[in-house]
């Protein structure tokens, strides 16, 4: 099966892309979540369509403080986590 040239480069492109990402994602945690909401925070304002506000909260980092959004590991019960 011979898939047409531009269809080729696109796949190319896209698993370059991913790569990337998961690159970014790993080596510069801090710059891809500056990133993120930066890209987020016009998106949620005030006035902006539900659409719109949905793409953001999808775009944007989960949450680092409190209790319920620790980002540590997931063994928290009622007492707390769990050593």
């Amino acid at each position: 099966m011979d898939l047409p040239l531009w269809l080729q480069y696109l796949l190319v492109g896209a698993i370059v892309l991913v790569a990337l990402w998961i690159f970014a994602r790993k080596q510069l945690p801090g710059t891809v979540r500056r990133v993120r909401l930066a890209a987020a925070a016009p998106l949620v304002r005030e006035g902006r369509p539900p659409w719109m506000r949905g793409l953001a909260r999808w775009i944007a980092p989960p949450s680092r403080g409190g209790a319920a959004a620790c980002g540590g590991c997931t063994d928290c019960g009622p007492e707390g986590p769990k050593r």
